[in-house]
């Protein structure tokens, strides 16, 4: 009898939205947006052998959503039943497998979107059309978008050009990460006329290095750059040629991670691999209705890194082993995300709605589908995706209602003919309240976790400059940390607790000076305090200036410990101070004149 309603229920479901394309077996860093090791293919994913099988369930059970809720169902229909199979949730291989290779495509059940794991499988994979959409699309804003380190596909180089064009998108890459595109291509094209090729960078010191990076924040990246070219050039086998893998870029050159080992590896040698940076983490959760933790769930991170993989692979599939699609489809996919699928998305302008999952579901949301819930077995609901919030959006869809599940199934057969006849934006199609739901809808993926309070510091930064040459004392930071090797004024951290007031940090300046220096006589003011965000930290710099009387020949005139030094207004206008720092200087040249 359950197995007779099963068949009815399955007969009943939408037809197929799309075609049944069956999936590639293709398998498989913010700095870095997520751990350098790679994610396994689920071929080789340990799970149930076939002599223990997980027991079937007397009943199916129903999961039961809200009032005028609508289902999602974008996948071919299965009228097969399946044994459910139960899912750890810190088992991601068994995630992966779940996703990728189960043909149960059961739907989402909306506003509390209740679904299977398999719901998250890619539209983008079997629909050609929309891959096509998006090199197209990336194409046209590439001649419009222009970035310096963008450059054709090199065919058939010579081993001088391949090395420098590896080593130009080398550097566009780490510059890229935590930068805007626009303060980057200053930096970049200076670099470049300074160090044009890999041999130039290993040959110049790492105070050029990190002088020249100055205003890009997150040092370490440039003394890594330099530590690699170094590397680089040095080894035998590659002689300042970087290699053409992921492995042996993650392997030989410090600081490169997945995502721009990735990037290299696909820009300018043609690999299929995947480049997963924030922007295409984005991008993948609203294509696949993932609403997790792109930042902090590594099972999350694991499933949008083999979506990312499948899709390269399955993109350039057929032109190759070295081709340029990895590289424009990579590209294409950050673009999108940077200009399009934003935190504050413009779903009307978007080239790939037809495969979008969230795009779907807000536009059902606002048209207020009737309930259709779907059929979820006992221990195969998503554990990836945390429940939707309900506001006033799902009450607003929740006005007007149509009859009867077909209507799912015509509306989306009906949208999706419409889309794929028409060249005009997508927006042209749909009313302004449907699009408005539809962004309010995809603005709440990927899932947000709420932010860590930025911890407030207070600095006392002290410039003490010497009477008889003009030459002011500074001091190098510690090789590691914030702002490791950069020099500064000497600076001294106010403690947590302290009630910060202008008579207060005057006696704490006068204090640290003088286990300094030893003399405080000539202590001239506070020139004012300079504010300074870092991602973590929010610091105020107050700027006290001294002068030291050294004209009787004291012993004060030798810097008191060896990573301090004396230094003209010449020299600290070059050094390689932090960009707070300069400000900080900017009011000590105002003040001491």
């Amino acid at each position: 009898m359950a197995r007779r309603k099963s068949a009815r229920i399955a007969a009943q479901e939408p037809k197929p939205l799309t075609p049944n394309v069956p999936l590639l077996d293709d398998s498989n860093d913010a700095a870095e947006p997520s751990s350098a090791s790679r994610p396994s293919s689920p071929d080789s994913a340990s799970c149930a052998s076939d002599s223990d099988p997980e027991p079937r369930p007397a009943k199916r059970r129903r999961v039961t959503a809200q009032p005028t809720t609508a289902l999602v169902s974008l996948h071919p229909p299965k009228t097969t039943a399946r044994p459910p199979v139960k899912y750890s949730k810190s088992n991601s291989l068994s995630l992966v497998q779940s996703i990728f290779t189960s043909d149960n495509h059961n739907g989402c059940a909306l506003p509390l979107r209740p679904h299977p794991p398999s719901y998250h499988q890619p539209l983008l994979l079997s629909s050609p059309s929309a891959q096509a959409s998006l090199l197209n699309w990336f194409r046209k804003e590439q001649a419009t978008r222009l970035m310096p380190w963008r450059k054709p596909f090199l065919m058939n180089p010579s081993r001088a050009d391949l090395s420098r064009r590896a080593y130009e998108v080398w550097i566009s890459e780490i510059m890229l990460q935590q930068t805007r595109v626009a303060t980057v291509i200053a930096y970049w094209n200076r670099w470049m006329a300074k160090w044009p090729t890999i041999q130039d960078l290993a040959q110049a010191t790492e105070e050029e290095v990190v002088n020249m990076w100055t205003g890009l924040g997150y040092y370490s990246r440039a003394r890594r750059i330099h530590a690699g070219a170094q590397k680089v050039v040095a080894d035998n086998e590659l002689q300042g040629l970087l290699p053409d893998t992921v492995e042996g870029l993650m392997k030989h050159v410090p600081g490169v991670g997945r995502y721009t080992a990735g990037a290299v590896s696909a820009i300018v040698f043609g690999k299929a691999e995947p480049m997963v940076d924030g922007n295409v983490m984005r991008v993948l959760s609203r294509q696949m209705g993932l609403m997790g933790n792109v930042k902090g769930d590594k099972r999350v991170v694991d499933v949008l890194w083999e979506a990312a993989d499948r899709l390269v692979k399955v993109v350039a599939e057929g032109d190759g082993e070295k081709n340029e699609k990895p590289g424009l489809w990579g590209q294409a996919l950050m673009e999108l995300g940077s200009t399009i699928c934003t935190p504050k998305p413009q779903c009307g302008e978007c080239p790939v709605t037809e495969s979008c999952m969230v795009y779907a579901e807000g536009l059902i949301l606002a048209r207020g589908l009737k309930e259709v819930v779907p059929d979820i077995e006992d221990g195969i609901a998503c554990v990836l995706c945390e429940q939707v919030e309900q506001d006033g959006m799902e009450a607003r869809s929740q006005g007007t209602k149509k009859k009867g599940q077909q209507n799912t199934s015509k509306f989306f057969e009906a949208f999706r003919a419409s889309h794929a006849e028409s060249k005009d934006p997508v927006s042209r199609t749909l009313t302004s309240h449907e699009l408005d739901t539809i962004i309010t809808h995809a603005q709440r993926f990927p899932l947000k976790k709420p932010k860590k309070q930025v911890r407030e510091e207070e600095t006392l930064v002290c410039a003490i400059r010497r009477v008889s040459d003009g030459q002011y004392l500074i001091s190098r930071r510690p090789d590691k940390g914030l702002l490791a090797g950069l020099w500064e004024f000497p600076s001294y951290i106010l403690p947590a607790s302290n009630d910060s007031t202008a008579k207060g940090r005057k006696k704490q300046a006068l204090d640290y000076v003088s286990g300094l220096v030893g003399s405080t006589d000539g202590y001239y003011g506070e020139l004012g305090t300079v504010p300074w965000l870092f991602s973590h930290l929010r610091l105020a710099m107050h700027v006290h200036l001294f002068e030291l009387d050294d004209t009787d020949e004291s012993p004060l005139a030798a810097p008191p410990e060896p990573n301090y030094r004396w230094a003209s207004s010449d020299e600290i206008e070059i050094e390689s101070m932090g960009t707070g720092m300069k400000k900080c200087w900017s009011l000590v040249k105002a003040g001491g004149e």
